[in-house]
């Protein structure tokens, strides 16, 4: 049983690590330089991915049922779709937002060329500018813990299917349900402290550079949701 435990984890660990999973946080990692509200985005998508999966999978295990493939397929399709909207979110506040320099003097009179971006018209203390630096409380970012929900109900067909296989009783299929989900939230904590270091090196360099990486991963995050899409909708196709 403890094998099967484990592997549950470790599997977990690997599904956090899958195309679409990272295209999702690493779009909602884009409203966000700082290194701690990105490593919370993806602990919170791990969060509300492990909810679904004990809510949705545990009824489904108590009961010895699977989630049917055309519901499973049609999960899919909302993924697809959710990251067609995160993606396009990317490109959307990159065109309200102005890459530009300006003069900026400290309070010890050094001055230097500063480059950064916001809407226009917009003071930069309000843009959220302020280069003394400030503190911004942290919260659960709750568009990432949806999105991580969304995400769980679309994995949970084929991880209840491993588990009902595997496993004879359905206490411990649901400790194995809840080990993958822990193993998803760690692994995508490690991911999202990936995916933070470069845009926050790059934050503190020049401006333009972020929003360039925020381009590419608007980019992923489209093409990425244009093939769940395709996909799920041949295999929801060809059920009928």
């Amino acid at each position: 049983m403890r094998s099967i435990l484990l592997l549950g984890f470790l599997m977990g660990v690997r599904h956090a690590l899958e195309a679409d999973h990272l295209a999702a946080v690493a779009s909602l990692a884009t409203r966000s330089r700082s290194t701690g509200s990105i490593l919370l985005q993806g602990t919170a998508w791990g969060l509300g991915h492990t909810i679904t999966l004990l809510l949705l999978g545990g009824a489904c295990l108590l009961v010895g049922a699977v989630i049917p493939d055309a519901l499973a397929h049609a999960l899919e399709l909302g993924v697809g779709l959710m990251l067609l909207l995160l993606g396009g979110q990317v490109f959307w506040r990159l065109r309200r937002q102005r890459v530009h320099v300006h003069l900026h003097r400290h309070a010890d009179g050094t001055a230097h060329l500063h480059a950064h971006s916001h809407p226009p018209g917009q003071p930069h203390r309000q843009a959220g500018h302020d280069h003394d630096g400030h503190a911004h409380p942290r919260r659960l970012p709750r568009r990432a813990l949806l999105v991580g929900m969304v995400h769980g109900m679309a994995g949970s067909a084929a991880l209840l299917l491993v588990t009902l296989t595997a496993v004879a009783s359905p206490w411990v299929g649901l400790a194995h349900v809840a080990l993958f989900g822990a193993g998803s939230i760690l692994g995508m904590a490690v991911l999202s402290a990936i995916i933070a270091v470069p845009l926050r090196v790059s934050a503190r360099m020049l401006s333009a550079v972020p929003v360039g990486a925020e381009a590419v991963i608007g980019c992923a995050t489209l093409l990425i949701g244009g093939r769940v899409l395709y996909e799920a909708g041949a295999l929801l196709g060809a059920l009928r």
